[in-house]
């Protein structure tokens, strides 16, 4: 497999760098929004890293710029980063990568917000690369077909919470990437050969992830572990 971008897993980050800067759209909590960025960095952290009375959002952009990682797009979250997938796929030479942590514990059901407590943190951060320049409307397609993906890889592993099946976490978050370039695709829906490669890796990394949650979870909840 020939990746868009470096790995590198250095708890208590995981940073994917590209050899340029990429045009990348999220809601990220640093660089939100379009942007042009060349990293993007997901932050491990617990529950006693943010009390009550830290400023969450500062204390984790001075994580970041501590570290260097200031120009990142950055996605938080309590999975253990170690536990990353990694997913690659190329219909008709249209190739899109999707890099992963993956955690439901606090799962929820769209349109119904659970009332049962949180056994432990845990959500969704993902980011996926398309090889082909994307146009803003198409960038916009990827983002509703990678979330369709994550979605239906949550309702197909049967994960519930507070009775009912979950399609994702109150905290998820999407970075989808793309290069720069003059000449762009206009249209990345599931009629595409691009939207199949970005929805067939994303869930593929998803499944993968969600498996290895489900074994951490049953492995390590009684012990008080943090997934």
């Amino acid at each position: 497999m020939q990746l868009p971008f470096e790995i590198d897993c250095r708890p208590p980050f995981l940073i994917a760098t590209f050899p340029e800067p990429q045009r990348a759209l999220s809601w990220a909590v640093t660089h939100p929004g379009l942007t042009l960025a060349a990293r993007v960095a997901w932050l491990e952290v617990r529950n006693k890293d943010l009390p009550e009375d830290v400023d969450a959002i500062e204390y984790i952009k001075m994580k970041l710029e501590r570290d260097g990682l200031g120009d990142a797009v950055a996605l938080i979250t309590s999975r253990d980063i170690r536990r990353y997938h990694l997913a690659q796929a190329n219909v008709e030479g249209a190739i899109a990568t999707c890099l992963t942590t993956v955690g439901l514990s606090n799962g929820e059901r769209v349109g119904v917000r659970s009332r049962e407590p949180v056994p432990q943190p845990g959500t969704v951060n993902t980011l996926v690369h398309v090889a082909t320049p994307l146009s803003d409307a198409a960038l916009l397609e990827t983002l509703s077909v990678v979330t369709q993906a994550r979605t239906t890889a949550v309702l197909d592993s049967g994960v519930r919470r507070d009775g009912v099946a979950i399609t994702g976490t109150g905290t998820d978050c999407i970075v989808v990437a793309t290069p720069t370039g003059e000449v762009v695709e206009p249209y990345a829906g599931l009629h595409t050969a691009i939207g199949e490669a970005v929805g067939k890796c994303t869930y593929d990394a998803m499944s993968a992830g969600i498996a290895t949650w489900r074994a951490d979870f049953d492995r390590l909840y009684t012990a008080g572990a943090t997934l």
